[in-house]
């Protein structure tokens, strides 16, 4: 799975360094402050691309004395680094465009610019098609987190297109309005990966996944109750720690049985590997206190 997630970044890393060389070397040329902000937009990506296939690197190493979880978490860090990155330089280009808005343009950018855009916009979303289908596939944090950002450079590319042909049209302050569109689109996208990472790092987990994981785990036959659920994220893999209680008249092997059954189902139905899982007798006091 992890070597499906690397192929995608690579795919995505490639793509960045043609475009990022193409936009900013004929956004100087064309004159035109929107394409230049949308190559520099790809320079970003092509750095926190190559966090990410770090981060998938690490994630691969095998669990060691001082990592008796694995490094799977790497893979989340990576694409933390990665928000810091593309942070920075949206900040950067919003300035450049606002500067440029204060002083004003001379003369709009060559319409050359904006059929460049267009195409590359183009290419972003077969880009963004390919890696948010991996993503799905491999269930990688970091992959998930390098397709929204193709999605936003090929949205970020219509814009800076859109800005250059209005600016023919005897408006040339677009092209710059259209560069200050980039940098904020560049900062919210950057701001949607931070808190998104940052919720996993800090082992934050969605509800509405463990009322799913709950309603399947109560289906399951011997199961009386689940008293306490408890979810994490691993890397790529989502870890559960459930409390449930079953007849107080079954056998330690009969019991036993019966979490075999539930983390069975729970890797069938949900794909969910690691279900720890501890049995408590029904009617027990225990069984009514926290966990």
């Amino acid at each position: 799975m992890s070597n499906r997630a690397e192929t995608g970044v690579w795919v995505s890393l490639i793509a960045y360094l043609l475009l990022s060389t193409t936009k900013v070397g004929l956004g100087y040329w064309l004159s035109s402050q929107a394409l230049t902000a949308d190559g520099l937009n790809n320079v970003t990506d092509v750095l926190a691309a190559g966090g990410v296939l770090i981060g998938l690197r690490i994630a691969r190493k095998p669990r060691d004395e001082d990592h008796p979880y694995g490094h799977s978490r790497a893979e989340s860090i990576s694409a933390l680094i990665a928000s810091f990155i593309m942070a920075t330089i949206g900040l950067e280009v919003l300035q450049s465009g606002i500067r440029t808005a204060w002083k004003g343009t001379a003369s709009p950018p060559d319409l050359w610019a904006a059929w460049i855009a267009l195409g590359c916009a183009g290419v972003m979303f077969a880009v963004f098609g390919y890696t948010r289908h991996l993503a799905h596939r491999t269930r990688s944090s970091a992959l998930s987190a390098v397709s929204k950002d193709n999605l936003s450079d090929a949205m970020v590319s219509i814009g800076a297109a859109a800005g250059i042909i209005g600016s023919q049209w005897g408006m040339p302050w677009l092209d710059p309005a259209a560069a200050i569109i980039v940098g904020l689109i560049i900062l919210k996208t950057a701001w949607g990966i931070f808190k998104e990472m940052s919720h996993l790092l800090t082992d934050g987990f969605h509800e509405g996944e463990l009322s799913r994981y709950r309603d399947t785990m109560e289906e399951v036959k011997g199961v009386k109750s689940v008293v306490d659920l408890k979810g994490r994220m691993q890397g790529n893999e989502v870890i559960l720690d459930a409390v449930i209680e079953v007849d107080r008249e079954l056998t330690v092997e009969e019991s036993h049985r019966i979490t075999e059954l539930l983390e069975a189902e729970m890797a069938r139905r949900h794909q969910v590997r690691q279900t720890h899982i501890h049995v408590e007798p029904d009617g027990s006091p225990d069984s009514s206190s926290d966990h």
